[in-house]
């Protein structure tokens, strides 16, 4: 569902446009470049707007932990963009003490859009995803597998392919804008179901599936953080 973008160069823009006076003011970085990068604490923030008939948006940060973008993509279907805070770990499953994030999140109540993880296993061979919250005509890739309480989450669970990797889409059955998540237990699920197996976790990336936030929307990152040992 999601392109995993690296970008090959950072345009770093002095100030923002359309983005909340308020963020703009406080932000140490900002980009409207569609594949603007900012790197800050071990993390990489993407803009990443990859779909086609996307719209203008811009991206923010004071941290790697607390950024946000302003959108706007018309309602025209599809995916637009999945700006996000990415985090590479490098290590198989079996090596891997703990791997746990954490986030805090202000999102519009109108617009086409999920707040999720996205996360990368043996070269981009597996992807994923984690629904944190949901708006408007979103759904995910695949069919139904199972009803799962798991890394601290119920979730619906649903595999498929985009053609390109796997994908498994576990999508919270009630939103929330806060919590934890116990990555390392989310993947020792999949592999208990016979999926994949001892996969290495390459990043742990979190941000914003956006399809459409006609006439301009906020999305806020108030506080984010990933772990793995």
């Amino acid at each position: 569902m999601r392109k995993l973008r690296i970008a090959v160069s950072a345009l770093v823009a002095a100030a923002l446009l359309f983005v909340a006076p308020q963020a703009a003011q406080a932000a140490v970085w900002g980009s409207s470049d569609q594949w603007a990068t900012w790197s800050n604490g071990g993390y990489t923030l993407y803009n990443n707007i990859w779909g086609s008939g996307a719209g203008p948006q811009s991206i923010w940060a004071n941290s790697y932990s607390n950024w946000g973008v302003w959108a706007n993509h018309p309602n025209t279907g599809g995916v637009k963009a999945y700006p996000n805070a990415s985090k590479s770990v490098n290590k198989k499953l079996s090596a891997l003490g703990s791997a746990t994030s954490s986030f805090n999140v202000t999102v519009p109540s109108s617009g086409a859009y999920t707040t999720a993880y996205d996360i990368w296993a043996n070269n981009n061979a597996y992807e994923i995803m984690l629904w944190m919250n949901k708006q408007g005509a979103v759904g995910p890739l695949g069919s139904l597998q199972a009803t799962a309480t798991v890394g601290g989450h119920t979730w619906n669970v649903y595999s498929g392919s985009n053609g390109a990797n796997a994908v498994y889409s576990f999508v919270r059955t009630g939103n929330t804008s806060a919590g934890t998540v116990d990555i390392k237990a989310i993947m020792n699920w999949i592999k208990g179901k016979g999926w994949f197996g001892d996969v290495t976790l390459g990043n742990i990336q979190f941000g914003y599936e956006i399809t459409s936030s006609s006439g301009g929307l906020n999305f806020v990152t108030n506080s984010y953080s990933a772990s793995a040992s």
